[in-house]
């Protein structure tokens, strides 16, 4: 099975059930269908689809991690930085950051590869995923982000993204990667 919607009936939590959710919780998204997108290049391919003439946005790139006492990361960063996984666990206080296998994505954050965005936090909030967001995200008009299959992206403000994660009880630790 791939991350698109076609599959999201086998996800902990659909899509279609986050949008309903959210829709519940009076948070607004932008809505937006396209192929499905493996990676940031491919990403990049339909991003002028999504933007808004003159808004800043923020695109991301997502990496879930696991240290070596098997605690669990996801870390939202802006779609074109760099990263060193060594300095990046340096600055979370952690040490041997590696990447989670598919099973493990799935198991603690509902999802499938190339679906990975902050709001698979749904699930994360539930079996101990710690969230960590590049600070340059709070200067975006909008946040665009999959819904947790990988041919639909939405997006938001960056106050409502803090409100969903209020809503499914995550903190949010900011990132000042300079």
């Amino acid at each position: 099975m791939d991350a698109s919607s076609i599959y999201q009936d086998s996800l902990p939590m659909s899509s279609d059930a986050l949008l309903a959710q959210l829709g519940a919780w009076d948070i607004a998204y932008t809505y937006h269908e396209h192929v499905p997108l493996r990676t940031v290049g491919e990403a990049k391919t339909v991003e002028a689809e999504l933007v808004e003439p003159g808004e800043t946005s923020f695109r991301l790139k997502n990496l879930y991690l696991r240290d070596r006492k098997k605690r669990n990361y996801l870390v939202t960063l802006e779609q074109d930085r760099e990263i060193d996984l060594k300095a990046l666990g340096a600055q979370l206080g952690v040490g041997g950051l590696s990447f989670g296998s598919p099973d493990r994505l799935m198991e603690f954050l509902g999802i499938r590869p190339g679906a990975v965005s902050p709001l698979a936090m749904v699930t994360g909030a539930k079996t101990g995923v710690t969230f960590y967001m590049d600070g340059a995200a709070r200067g975006a008009d909008r946040i665009y982000m999959h819904p947790l299959v990988n041919d639909r992206s939405v997006g938001m403000v960056p106050g409502d993204l803090g409100r969903f994660f209020e809503r499914v009880g995550v903190e949010a630790h900011w990132l000042d990667l300079g």
